[in-house]
C-alpha cells in the first residue's frame, strides 16, 4: 500500500496510522536524505524480526537506528564530549555513526556486538514519523536484492568492512519501485526521485575515528 504525502505538509492522519502500524510490528518504506529505507519500531521485536527477514541480512552492522535528535543517541550509546561535538556538527545529515552501546542495549535490539549505528536524517519524513511514533526507527537501506524470494546470501568480501558496501545500481529511485518487496506493509511516497547515494559510515568506537564507507557525507570535515 502506498500513501502519497506532501513533504512540506505531511498529513497528520497518515503519520498516526503509520505509527500505529509500526507499534504492531509492521514495516514501512520511506525516503531519507540519501536513498529509500525500510523501517520498523525499535521497540517491536516482531518488527525487527520481520525487517531482518525482508532484508536477508544477518549482520546487524547493516541496520541503523534512525533518531530525531542527539539526545536519543544518548539513550543507547556512550558519548563523550568530543564525540558529542562532532555528532552535533554533522547531524542531521548523510552520516551513520557507529558508537559503543550502553549496558542492556544489545539485548533489547538482539545485537551480537556492543556497538550500534545511529543516524539523524535531514529528510522531513523520517523526522515526522519518529516524532509521531515517540521513539527511534530501526532501519535498513532498501535494496533491489530484497525483490528476490529467498534473499540469496551474498558471498562475503575479504576484509570485513567491505561487506557494508552497496552497489548504487541496487538502490531505488522512486517509492513505487518498492511495491514488489514482499513484507513491506506501507510506502510513504513523497513523489520525489531520490539520489542513488549512500550515507557515510564513521566508526567512533575507538580513539581514532575510522571511515567504514564513503558516501555523500564528506570526510574528513
Amino acid at each position: 500500500m502506498i500513501e502519497y504525502i506532501v513533504t512540506e505538509n505531511i498529513d497528520g492522519r497518515i503519520l498516526v496510522r503509520a505509527a500505529d502500524m509500526l507499534r504492531n510490528g509492521k514495516i514501512i518504506a520511506l525516503p531519507t536524505d540519501t536513498s529509500w529505507a525500510a523501517v520498523c519500531s525499535h521497540k517491536s521485536k516482531e518488527g525487527i524480526k520481520r525487517l531482518r527477514n525482508i532484508s536477508g541480512e544477518r549482520d546487524e552492522r547493516h541496520f541503523t537506528l534512525l533518531c530525531s535528535d542527539i539526545s536519543q543517541f544518548c539513550e543507547f550509546c556512550r558519548i563523550d564530549n568530543s564525540r558529542f561535538r562532532l555528532l552535533k556538527r554533522l547531524s542531521p545529515g548523510p552520516y551513520v555513526f557507529i558508537l559503543d552501546t550502553l549496558l542492556g542495549v544489545e539485548k533489547s535490539l538482539g545485537l551480537r556486538r556492543n556497538e550500534l549505528g545511529v543516524r539523524i536524517s535531514s529528510h522531513p519524513v523520517p523526522q515526522a514519523l519518529i516524532k509521531s511514533l515517540g521513539c527511534p526507527l530501526y532501519s535498513i537501506t532498501a535494496k533491489k536484492t530484497m525483490l528476490s524470494s529467498g534473499h540469496p546470501k551474498q558471498a562475503p568480501h575479504p576484509g570485513g568492512n567491505e561487506t557494508l558496501s552497496i552497489d548504487e545500481d541496487d538502490l531505488f529511485e522512486q517509492g513505487c519501485e518498492l511495491e514488489d518487496i514482499a513484507g513491506i506493509d506501507l510506502i510513504l511516497d513523497s513523489g520525489e526521485d531520490l539520489p542513488l547515494t549512500l550515507s557515510t559510515i564513521l566508526d567512533m568506537t575507538d580513539s581514532e575515528i575510522k571511515i567504514i564507507r564513503s558516501g555523500s557525507g564528506p570526510w574528513p570535515v
